[in-house]
Parts: structure tokens; C-alpha cells; sequence
């Protein structure tokens, strides 16, 4: 069985629309992977018929053990890169999961298991995130919250943001948010009104929603 870029980006938007709580059907995969309907309905035939996926009665799509391993190394490669990429090469964190989208394909094993030594295994990518699958209901349990649930009064620090949004991501950045930044919460109303590093800001409630405090 070949295994294509394609069907690599299938498997890992699976598991990572999983991982934020999704119930994934191809109109899942349509808004994840920004392709045609057709395009997806194709694309789940394939690799249901590789044995890389399971589709429900209802079209509920899940992987199977083999398509699990699968994105598991997509997703382990994936963030090796963005550490490798800012840690190593000190490029901006908002910038970091576009590149690693593009390389993760082309990383060898040898290459993989250098990045692992030099950087060691597991640990926090650019964007606060783990690797691998990091569920809401895990970063609740870490005692974290959503940006949009904070309350006027309260310090916090930003433990992690969604990365599959560049415009997002450096809109934060330029408001002051990101991993590791402190906030003091003016008010929470329509949107949440903060301070982040000295400086007054106002995020709307959606963009606050994909940032996740402590």
C-alpha cells in the first residue's frame, strides 16, 4: 500500500479534529482540510478501502490501528519541526505550522529520531500544544480554560492557542498573546477587554475561544 502525502493529511486531520472533541464526517474534513466535497467523498473510499479508516452508519469516520499509527508519526514529526524551526532556527512562533505542514512529509526516519535526540521527545511546541492527540477535556483536567470564560479581575497566562490558523495566530501575536504571556482581564463582556504587557487589548469572543489560559 502506497501512502501519499494526500492520504497522510487525511489521517492526521482525523486525529486532530478527534483530538478537539469533533465528531468527524467527510464535512469535517471538507472545513479541516479547505478541499471540495467530492474531493473528500473520493478520498474516504480510498482509504477505507486500505484499511486506514472505519465509516460509521451514520458516515462517523474514525482510524483504524493502522491509519492511528500513521498520524500518530505525522503528528510526532509535525511538532519536532515546529520546535526545530523556532528553537534551532528562531523562526517567529505564528509562522512555525505552516512550514512543518510542508515538511513533516519529507522528514526521513534517521532525521526524525536526530530531531528527537537533540530536542528530546515530547515536551511543548511553539504554540503551547503537546504532541499528539491533547483533548479539551485534558487541558480542563491541567485545571486550564478557555480566554472567552475568563472573568474580570483575574491574572493569567496563556498556556496555548489553536495553530491551524496563521491569521489568527499573528493577529495574537500582534496584540501581545501568545504562550507564555501574561494577562489581566479588564472586562468580560461582548468581547474580552485585557492587558497584555502593559498594553490594553481587546480580542473578540471567537479568537478568544481558540486561546487557552490558566
Amino acid at each position: 500500500m502506497r501512502i501519499t502525502v494526500s492520504k497522510e493529511n487525511y489521517l492526521k486531520a482525523i486525529a486532530e479534529a478527534e483530538s478537539e472533541g469533533e465528531t468527524v464526517k467527510a464535512v469535517t474534513l471538507t472545513r479541516w482540510l479547505h478541499v471540495s466535497a467530492p474531493a473528500v467523498t473520493m478520498a474516504i473510499k480510498r482509504l477505507k478501502r486500505d484499511g486506514l479508516i472505519r465509516v460509521g452508519a451514520e458516515g462517523q469516520v474514525s482510524l483504524t490501528g493502522t491509519g492511528r499509527a500513521i498520524a500518530d508519526r505525522l503528528l510526532n514529526r509535525h511538532h519536532l519541526i515546529e520546535r526545530m524551526l523556532c528553537e534551532i532556527f528562531g523562526l517567529e512562533w505564528y509562522k512555525v505550522h505552516d512550514e512543518a505542514e510542508q515538511l513533516e512529509h519529507a522528514v526521513s526516519a534517521d532525521f526524525e529520531r536526530k530531531l528527537a535526540e537533540k530536542l528530546g521527545q515530547g515536551g511543548l511546541c511553539p504554540h503551547g500544544n503537546t504532541v499528539g492527540l491533547d483533548s479539551p477535556v485534558e487541558r480542563r483536567r491541567r485545571g486550564w480554560k478557555p480566554l472567552e470564560e475568563a472573568q474580570a479581575g483575574e491574572r493569567l497566562a496563556v498556556a496555548s492557542v489553536f495553530e491551524r490558523d496563521r491569521a489568527l495566530l499573528e493577529y495574537l501575536d500582534r496584540n501581545g498573546i501568545y504562550p507564555g504571556a501574561r494577562l489581566e482581564i479588564a472586562n468580560a463582556g461582548e468581547s474580552i477587554e485585557l492587558r497584555s504587557g502593559g498594553k490594553p487589548v481587546r480580542i473578540g469572543r471567537a479568537a478568544a475561544a481558540q486561546v487557552w489560559v490558566k
